[in-house]
């Protein structure tokens, strides 16, 4: 124990730690005697500045404001002047002092030619936040900064400095002349200065007794600039904290110290705004012990308030011999410690609540004895949110379901009869889910048309920025937008696919709300009609019904058809659920000529091409006509067929009376080809088919539709025959046929050919052919 260092040691050699104590106390007396030095103040506050710019000067001292006179130094040299400010534009180191200080540190002030320089406050100290400026003569862009050569980003502040050697310069391209150009500034060092200086441990007094009180300090000072800054102890044995750690006061009071007692004491100190922490080195406590002598009772009592203020007494007894005697009555009076150091804390940490949550408000002091009184306000308003009166050193006050009119500053006040001090404003902010969005369509007319541009608007009344909103047809995503604050607006051209169902939401990462429905019909213009005939002929009868047919292919309900006959309207009809529509006219003789139709639908009238119709005589004619034609051809198909049979009787009986003469069959050149025998004497080559020659052929009775079409003579041929002259003469007979029986039709369509054909079937079960069989043969 006696090799540890007592309070105040270094490494170097110290007296007995005896005589150290007085010798501590010396020091501290004639550290507190040093006349505090006087500091400058700039204004404005830069270091560096473009030549012929004017910079004030402000000398203070630690009692500000200064009174008396001021003696000011320009480059070691007295200025003749004496007032606390003083203005400047040369280069140069500068230096004041009051009647009540020491002269201050040199500040040196540059007024610089240079095109580009860069800009650092004076009076920098450990944990400020400093804004470094690059500034140009001229216009400049593109400024650049760096650090010991290295680029940082583009505008920045230094947090926290530290004492370093950093150097820093700027770069950045300055208008000239003709053209841009790229300067750069010199480089510049901060100098920072101690926020604090490393704290001492100080003990009082410095060698207690057994069983007497200690008072340990932590000593250290803050400059006259940053006076404000509050700083927070800790006190510690060996490496355990005594107390209660980071209190605003800088003592901590040992009640009582033994000799067990007598080891190493150091404290930390530490800035709250910004936070530094420094420690003191360690310090060794010695424990003086008391010889034993009259012998004292103590009671210790741990605490005590306003309300222990009472008469106390105390009584003594021996045990042997019972003798007891009593004190006389003395009057205990208990002093309030005011309450300091009121703090507001609020949960969530950071103030940032969703409508709806809870808001806790913890108010609390750092000292401050008895039943304390509590209450939260918020600013601008007059009654309290809260009060609580109680036997504590902080109290908490609870916010149910904010909402919107709960943001704002809050603050606590803390009375324990002295006075309510006040804490400082912590601002609340609140995070409103957006509420369901209203959506609205805009359109440059009274109906929305293909082409037109409409605009989608979305917006919701409440919800805190910022908002994205999704625009929607038919639940699939057209577009979306985020926004400040107002309402989202999304544009696009209609086509005929764009009717249907729109809506949007919205959303600020607090819930989506989805807009009501909104329904968007688009007209669509007719197209051109296609007009058409039912029966699609090209000619009609008089008398007949013709419906007539218009349709548009596109075109938005409900559509009104008109009907003309040459340019002449006929009549109108109404599709009201689109499509076409159709108008029924009883043909008449003036009726021939062009036809036509027209839609619209309110968006213009569209014309179809026009169609020629031709009208023919009345129905009766037409039977009339049928009638004749088809007796015509019957009596026609009779006289043929007399005259067939009558020409087939003739030839038989002549080839009888040749056979009864010669004995050989009889016939004419004109009638059959004779087999050639002498260019065919292979009796199994093929001879070449004779194609069939018409005889009778286009019998038309007058205008009839009845065509009676051919009648066809065909010779066989067979093979050489010489071997076998009896079938000979059999394949080679003529044979007469009689084709078919046809009807005319005006149009070569599918149904008229298939009308064609039964008729062919009709035909053959009718007519058959007649051959003219040479029966002598068989004979």
């Amino acid at each position: 124990m006696g090799n540890k260092p007592s309070f105040g040691e270094t490494d170097l050699p110290c007296p007995q730690p005896r005589q150290f104590p007085m010798l501590l106390w010396l020091l501290l007396l004639l550290t507190l005697r040093v006349t505090p030095k006087a500091f400058l103040l700039l204004n404005p506050p830069w270091s560096t500045n473009f030549h012929k710019d004017e910079v004030t000067l402000t000398c203070r001292d630690s009692l500000s404001p200064a009174q008396g006179d001021i003696y000011w130094y320009y480059n070691e040299n007295l200025l003749n002047k004496k007032s606390e400010e003083i203005q400047i534009h040369k280069t140069g180191y500068y230096k004041c002092k009051t009647q009540r200080s020491s002269l201050s540190d040199p500040v040196h002030v540059d007024f610089s030619f240079d095109k580009l320089i860069l800009q650092a406050p004076h009076s920098v100290f450990e944990g400020d936040e400093v804004v470094l400026r690059c500034q140009a003569r001229e216009e400049a862009k593109e400024k650049r900064f760096y650090r010991n050569e290295i680029q940082i980003q583009s505008s920045f502040t230094l947090q926290s400095v530290s004492m370093n050697n950093d150097k820093y310069h700027c770069t950045a391209l300055v208008r000239g002349f003709w053209t841009w150009n790229k300067e750069i500034s010199k480089h510049l060092m901060i100098q920072v200065q101690e926020l604090f200086s490393p704290p001492m441990l100080i003990a009082s007094p410095s060698s207690p007794t057994e069983g007497s009180p200690v008072t340990l300090k932590c000593e250290t000072w803050l400059p006259p600039q940053r006076s404000h800054i509050q700083l927070q102890f800790c006190f510690f044995r060996e490496d355990k904290a005594l107390g209660k750690c980071w209190s605003s006061s800088p003592e901590l009071k040992l009640p009582t110290v033994w000799s067990e007692d007598a080891e190493s004491y150091w404290c930390q100190a530490e800035s709250v705004t910004p936070p530094i922490r420094k420690r003191s080195l360690r310090s060794q406590l010695y424990v003086q012990r008391i010889p034993v002598s009259d012998v004292t009772l103590e009671l210790k009592l741990p605490t005590v308030w306003s309300e222990d203020a009472e008469s106390y007494w105390c009584q003594a007894e021996s045990v042997t011999p019972p003798i007891r005697k009593r004190s006389l009555r003395s009057q205990l009076y208990v002093q309030r410690i005011p309450v300091s150091d009121v703090t507001l804390e609020i949960q969530p940490p950071e103030g940032q609540l969703t409508e709806g949550e809870n808001l806790l408000l913890i108010c609390s002091v750092a000292k401050g004895t008895g039943t304390v009184t509590f209450s939260w306000h918020r600013e601008g308003t007059v009654r309290s949110l809260g009060r609580k009166t109680q036997r504590s050193l902080s109290a908490v006050l609870q916010i149910l379901t904010v909402k919107k009119s709960d943001a704002g500053r809050y603050y606590c006040a803390a009375d324990n009869i002295h006075g309510p001090i006040l804490s400082k404003l912590i601002r609340v902010t609140l995070r409103i889910p957006v509420s369901r969005p209203v959506f609205t369509l805009t359109f440059p007319r009274m109906q929305a048309m293909v082409g037109d541009v409409v605009e989608l608007h979305c917006e919701s009344q409440r919800g805190s920025p910022p908002i994205l909103y999704r625009f929607y047809h038919e639940n699939v995503t057209l577009g979306s937008s985020s926004v400040p604050s107002g309402r989202a607006v999304f544009k696009f051209s209609l086509t005929a696919e764009h009717s249907g169902n729109y809506s949007c939401e919205a959303d600020n990462s607090l819930g989506v709300q989805r807009s009501d429905r909104v329904i968007l019909s688009v007209t669509v213009p007719v197209s051109h009609p296609l007009f058409t005939f039912s029966p699609a002929v090209p000619q009609a009868v008089e008398g007949d019904v013709l419906e007539l047919r218009c349709e548009a292919q596109r075109g938005s309900p409900p559509i009104l058809y008109w009907f003309y006959y040459k340019n002449v309207t006929l009549g109108s009809r109404e599709a009201p659920f689109g499509g076409g529509a159709s108008f029924n006219l009883t043909l008449m003789a003036e009726h021939s000529g062009n036809f036509s139709c027209g839609a619209d639908n309110g968006l213009g009238i569209q014309h179809s091409e026009m169609v020629i119709l031709s009208i023919i005589g009345p129905p009766s004619n037409k039977t009339t006509l049928i009638a004749e034609g088809v007796t015509a051809g019957l009596l026609s198909i009779l006289g043929l067929a007399v005259t067939a049979a009558l020409v087939c009787h003739f030839r038989t009986q002549r080839n009888l009376e040749r056979l009864s003469t010669t004995g050989t069959p009889s016939y004419s050149p004109r009638e059959f080809k004779e087999p050639s025998r002498t260019s065919n004497t292979n009796p199994q080559e093929p001879l070449d088919p004779v194609e069939p020659q018409p005889v009778y052929n286009n019998v038309n009775p007058g205008d009839s539709d009845l065509v009676y079409s051919e009648i066809w003579s065909t010779q066989h041929t067979n093979e050489n025959s010489a071997n076998s002259p009896r079938k000979h003469w059999e394949d080679k007979e003529p044979t007469v046929i009689y084709s078919d029986l046809k009807k005319a039709y005006p149009d070569d369509s599918t149904e008229q050919a298939s009308i064609v054909d039964s008729d062919l079937e009709d035909a053959v079960e009718n007519y058959e052919n007649v051959p003219c069989i040479l029966s002598a043969l068989d004979r």
